[in-house]
């Protein structure tokens, strides 16, 4: 028979759950917002708190690319079939608003003039296809039939990848690439939307359905026995504490620092990764371009006379040296261009405003005209350069944490790197899931927390490879 203490743990622990849930989501960033959505649409939860020290999307959610993608590398299908999941929520919200979100199908470009990526890119295709993400297809003769994708609207029937090895081919879908250009991965399920656009749609939903959004600093947790009773909030007016059978910590970029307040450590690690947005009047970048992806190291394009003056100079003579691949952009709107490119990937400790990145906006520019030559026309000097970021907050396999973590009725939903707008609707449908304790998809195990616990997981991250991450 059970002690008397356990017997009234198993019977408080019963009447919370038969009580109604009390819900407070900690962050208001795109995963405590798609969180709340999921609640409240799927599971009709009605005593859900949404607390944020700012107002929502304002730290690292609204800086991305917003892009999305459901080609993903790794040793299992898990992270295909999650972003899959998250694609198909995020097209039925696309539907039922007319498409007010602004998504479309315009695919990623991956591309090299290095030859040896041939049979990297077409092994990548093939292992795509068989985890899920649809047909790999081969253009390597001059009469290989190749379908553009469409620069407006996402239905699109085409998934999978499209690999191109035949010059003319390459240089007649895409002809503003480098000449050099030898092979182009386009994946088919893939393009961007507007962040900003689906977090107000959510957003509109959730208030609509009641739920409470709090201006102020989360300040700790309470707990009962082993079990969450209570979040506390630091506001403009004072302390106020919020009962909480079930507890969201989302917290971004600040997420080790909230979960450090439950008791929790989290194997997570913050990067800085900035972007650069300008007007591009010159129209380099055509406006139906998909988003690029240049897969080769490169010097910046310079001229000698440029070169001869930086290299006299040690401050700047480093910006003479090799820098990684994957320099990344696409056209925004009717005027603007995009640029990422961020070398280094160091964990640092997130802060705000982020530091001045004073040469960020040349080297990205450079290092995107390499893959399109028409940019050097700016020769590294863009019109009303725009800086600015945010932190990729992620583990070191770069897979999301999603799931109970710490003492009962806590969750996680964290760890989403850059690619957070992408994964919110998946991500959300999951923790809404786990707190409502309704049947998981297969791919829940491979982003709980506790997955570290495995030996063969553990030993399977020695031999990892990429993880994804742009």
């Amino acid at each position: 028979f059970p002690t008397r203490s356990t017997a009234e743990a198993l019977s408080e622990k019963r009447a919370v759950m038969n009580a109604r849930p009390k819900i407070v989501i900690c962050g208001a960033g795109i995963a405590g917002v798609a969180a709340a959505h999921a609640l409240v649409t799927a599971f009709a939860a009605e005593d859900i708190t949404l607390i944020d020290q700012d107002r929502p999307l304002s730290l690292t959610s609204d800086k991305s690319t917003e892009a999305y993608r459901n080609w993903w590398p790794g040793p299992d299908w898990e992270m295909t079939a999650f972003m899959d999941r998250s694609l198909d929520l995020i097209e039925d919200i696309a539907r039922a608003t007319g498409n007010r979100i602004n998504l479309n199908r315009r695919g990623y470009v991956f591309a090299s003039a290095d030859r040896s990526k041939i049979d990297f890119l077409q092994t990548m295709a093939k292992t795509a296809e068989a985890r899920g993400a649809g047909t790999a297809r081969f253009h390597g003769t001059a009469n290989s039939i190749y379908t553009p994708s469409p620069e407006h609207g996402f239905d699109l029937s085409l998934a999978g990848a499209d690999i191109i090895t035949e010059r003319s081919v390459i240089h007649r879908a895409f002809p503003y690439l480098s000449p050099d250009t030898v092979v182009i991965a386009h994946v088919r399920r893939a393009g961007w939307l507007s962040a900003q656009k689906i977090v107000g749609v959510m957003l509109h939903s959730v208030r609509a359905h009641g739920v409470k959004l709090v201006r102020g600093e989360v300040a700790g947790f309470r707990t009962r026995g082993n079990r969450v009773d209570a979040v506390e909030v630091a506001a403009a007016d004072g302390r106020h504490v919020f009962e909480a059978s079930h507890v969201v910590l989302a917290g971004g970029p600040f997420q080790s620092k909230l979960a450090a307040l439950i008791g929790v450590t989290l194997p997570i690690t913050a990067e800085r990764h900035r972007k650069v947005s300008f007007q591009d009047t010159l129209g380099a970048m055509p406006r139906s371009a998909p988003m690029m992806i240049w897969l080769d190291e490169q010097y910046l394009p310079f001229n000698d006379d440029d070169r001869a003056a930086l290299s006299e100079e040690a401050e700047s003579a480093w910006i003479l040296g090799k820098f990684p691949a994957g320099v990344h952009g696409r056209p925004d709107g009717a005027y603007a261009a995009l640029v990422l490119f961020n070398p280094n990937g160091e964990a640092v400790e997130p802060v705000f405003p982020l530091p001045d990145a004073p040469h960020y906006a040349e080297i990205a520019l450079r290092g995107m005209a390499t893959m399109v030559p028409a940019l050097q026309a700016y020769n590294g000097k863009p019109p009303r350069p725009y800086v600015d970021g945010g932190y990729y907050v992620r583990t070191r396999e770069n897979r999301p944490l999603i799931g109970p973590a710490g003492p009962e009725g806590a969750f996680v939903s964290c760890a989403y790197s850059g690619f957070g707008v992408m994964a919110s609707a998946a991500g959300g449908e999951l923790v809404a899931s786990h707190i409502m304790e309704a049947p998981l998809p297969r791919y829940a195990p491979a982003f709980l927390p506790t997955r570290y616990q495995d030996a063969r997981y553990r030993s399977a991250l020695d031999t990892w490879g990429d993880g994804g991450q742009l």
